[in-house]
C-alpha cells in the first residue's frame, strides 16, 4: 500500500528543513499544507519555501493562488487527493507538511460536504453584517439554526456569517451539513509531529518575525495593502502592519503584535494537534529518531523496505 507521511507542527517549529531532508531521503515530493503559502504574493510573511528550497525538492500548492481567489479546506482536500492518485502511480511515498489544521484533517479524515457559497450570497451576508452587526446576525442564526447557535463561538463573526450563508443559500440548516463522517483513505497515513519547549518555540517565533521584517515584509504588506479587505489577507502579520499603515499603531507596536499573535496561533495549533492520538511527536533535533520511526513502519520504496 502507498504511504502519505504527514509532517506537522506549530509555526516556526522547524518543519521546512526536516521536510526537505525527509523528501530527499525518501526520493519524493512535498505537498504543502499551509493555507497562506498558497498565495503567490505572500512569500515573506508566510515563510514560503525559497527558490533554493524549491529547487531541492519539488513542491505542490505553493504560490498557486491570487489574493482574490476563493479557496477552502474542502477544495484543498479534493485537489490533494486527485494529485495523490497521480503521484502514487510513480511514487510509493509522498510527504505532506504544514501547520494548517483544517487542511491536514480534510486530507486525512475527510471534511463535511458543505456547499460552496456563491458570490451573491456572500455579498448579501456581508451587507447584512454591516447593517445589523454581529448581535443581529446572532439572532438570525438562533432562529434559523438553533442547534449550531448553541455550540458556535458567538464572537467569531466569520463562522456566524458562513453558517447563515449556507442557511440562506440552501434553505437548510448549517448543522445538517456537519456530519463529521470518518473516511478511510486508500493509503497509509503516518503522522509525525514536531514540537519544542514553549519558551524555545516562542523565542524562535520572535526571531522569525524580526527576520521577516529584515527581509522586506513591510514592503510586501504595503504592496497588498490596497486589497486589505480580502479574506486571504486576514492573517497574522499583514493585518497588524495594516494597522500601522492606518496610523493606529507605531511600527514597533505592530511588530510586537505580530509576535504576540503568532505565539497565540502556535498555541491554538498545538491544542488542535494534541487531540489527535495518531501523531507521533519528536523534537526537531531528533532527526535520526524521526527517520528510524519511519523505517519502523516498513515502508516499501521501489520494491525495497527502507
Amino acid at each position: 500500500m502507498k504511504n502519505l507521511i504527514v509532517l506537522l507542527g506549530p509555526t516556526a517549529v522547524g518543519k521546512t528543513e526536516i521536510s526537505l531532508e525527509l523528501a530527499e531521503q525518501l526520493r519524493t515530493s512535498i505537498i504543502s499544507a499551509d493555507s497562506r503559502q498558497l498565495y503567490a504574493d505572500l512569500k515573506i510573511g508566510t515563510a514560503a519555501p525559497t527558490p533554493e528550497q524549491l529547487a531541492r525538492v519539488h513542491h505542490y500548492f505553493v504560490g498557486t493562488l491570487q489574493l482574490s481567489d476563493y479557496y477552502s479546506a474542502a477544495q484543498y482536500a479534493d485537489e490533494v487527493l486527485t494529485l495523490l492518485n497521480h503521484l502514487f502511480l510513480e511514487q510509493d511515498v509522498v510527504l505532506l507538511t504544514g501547520g494548517s489544521m483544517m487542511y491536514i484533517d480534510a486530507v486525512c479524515q475527510g471534511i463535511d460536504d458543505i456547499p460552496t457559497v456563491d458570490a451573491d450570497t456572500r455579498t448579501m451576508m456581508w451587507q447584512r453584517y454591516e447593517e445589523v452587526g454581529l448581535e443581529g446576525l446572532q439572532r438570525e442564526l438562533k432562529m434559523l439554526d438553533p442547534e449550531y447557535y448553541a455550540i458556535v463561538d458567538l464572537k467569531n463573526y466569520k463562522r456566524i456569517i458562513h453558517a447563515l450563508e449556507i442557511c440562506y443559500m440552501t434553505g437548510k440548516t448549517f448543522t445538517s451539513f456537519r456530519q463529521r463522517k470518518q473516511v478511510n483513505r486508500p493509503f497509509n497515513i503516518i503522522k509525525i509531529g514536531l514540537n519544542r519547549e514553549r519558551s524555545e518555540l516562542f523565542n524562535r517565533i520572535n526571531l522569525r518575525v524580526e527576520e521577516m521584517m529584515q527581509q522586506g515584509m513591510l514592503n510586501e504588506a504595503r504592496r497588498v495593502y490596497p486589497l486589505r479587505d480580502l479574506n486571504s489577507l486576514n492573517t497574522v502579520g499583514y493585518k497588524e502592519l495594516f494597522k500601522y499603515f492606518d496610523g493606529d499603531w507605531t511600527l514597533e507596536e505592530a511588530v510586537e503584535k505580530i509576535k504576540r499573535n503568532t505565539r497565540v496561533y502556535a498555541k491554538k495549533q498545538l491544542t488542535w494537534f494534541k487531540k489527535d492520538t495518531s501523531i507521533h511527536w519528536f523534537h526537531p533535533d531528533q532527526r535520526t529518531d524521526i527517520f528510524s520511526y519511519i523505517q519502523s513502519r516498513d515502508i516499501v520504496i521501489g520494491g525495497k523496505t527502507i
